[in-house]
């Protein structure tokens, strides 16, 4: 490997688009060299030279054989995610995969399996743990300060609802949405999660009900270490994309808000005005995914351990898992019924 990172993408959606345009960019020690998109056309390929993406192709196959990739950037379709972890592992390529990699439990471990096999590097694509504002909570509980923590608060609202055409394929809000707050919920708490219980409802759009999906959901936890959890979801937050964490703990409780527009306040007799929070993830999350893409290439290049790991993507899917058992058969679940 050469003192740059050669980076392979495979997908050029909005998140391939993202990492892409983040890495050339944004982080000296790695470049985006070659890009895959099945349904390439002239506006990728105007995209890809404005990024500075030399070589791209319809054929993701072209990336894995390439010899000048030393990693690959998985932006594709969730259903592919499992194919080309195994491919690239085979390849020895180092991997970064968007979340999750896969729906079934029985892929994911046969995609960890060739990575272990392969004795590469994954990193999964849990953006919100690199946020400024989530990983100061974190790193508040981890280092004691407050004492155990007893119950985490999770909220996580999008401004408005995908399409329609997406949900039909997403693999349901738990799975597609609420899968970043489980993984947030095990990071904030420093513990795995022993019971799941799900409630939910199309209060935004009955449409989705066709899809057996909801758009509104509160979901409680029971951690293996004692602490509570409550996470809610809602497709439609008409004030912008609401994203707030709290750990209550025996000492005290650390807590975060929103990032706004812009942080003035403007107090008068009539009362006090803010902004709003930003509009979406890609406004929301920028740093952090930048972050995030740093992180993996520095576990790359220095041969260490990724701060995101297969395991945390398996454990995510577990429990999107159980809590769409919970909302089926309205009872807790046991995520050891889950992981047999």
């Amino acid at each position: 490997m050469s003192n740059i990172l050669n980076i392979g993408l495979l997908g050029c959606g909005r998140i391939g688009k993202l990492h892409g345009r983040n890495i050339n960019a944004s982080i000296p020690g790695a470049k985006v060299v070659r890009l895959a998109e099945p349904m390439l056309n002239d506006a990728h390929k105007t995209w890809a030279a404005e990024a500075g993406i030399p070589a791209v192709s319809k054929d993701p196959v072209d990336v894995m054989n390439a010899k000048d990739i030393d990693a690959v950037f998985i932006c594709s379709p969730t259903d592919t995610h499992a194919d080309f972890i195994i491919q690239a592992a085979e390849a020895g390529k180092h991997i970064f995969c968007e979340k999750p990699i896969h729906t079934d439990i029985g892929r994911i471990k046969e995609a960890l399996r060739a990575v272990e096999k392969a004795g590469v590097i994954l990193q999964i694509g849990f953006v919100r743990r690199f946020d400024h504002n989530h990983k100061k909570v974190r790193d508040t509980v981890a280092s004691g300060l407050l004492g155990k923590p007893h119950l985490i608060k999770i909220s996580s609202r999008d401004p408005e609802p995908p399409p329609l055409e997406y949900t039909a394929v997403s693999g349901g809000l738990f799975m597609d949405m609420m899968i970043h707050d489980f993984d947030m919920a095990r990071y904030l708490a420093g513990s795995e999660v022993a019971e799941v219980n799900a409630v939910g409802a199309a209060l935004i759009d009955e449409r989705i009900k066709q899809y057996r999906d909801v758009d509104t959901a509160v979901v409680t936890l029971k951690f293996e270490n004692g602490a509570l959890g409550v996470i809610d979801n809602s497709r439609a937050a008409r004030y912008g994309y609401d994203q707030r964490t709290e750990v209550h703990c025996e000492k005290g409780c650390v807590q975060t808000g929103n990032d706004l527009i812009d942080m003035s306040m403007i107090s008068t007799a009539e009362g006090v005005l803010c902004e709003r929070p930003k509009w979406f993830f890609l406004d929301r999350y920028n740093d952090a995914f930048i972050a995030e893409a740093r992180s993996f290439v520095d576990a790359v290049t220095n041969r260490k351990e990724p701060p995101v790991s297969g395991k945390d993507g398996l454990m995510s899917v577990y429990l999107a898992l159980a809590a769409g058992i919970s909302l089926k058969e309205n009872r807790s679940v046991k995520l050891s019924e889950v992981m047999r």
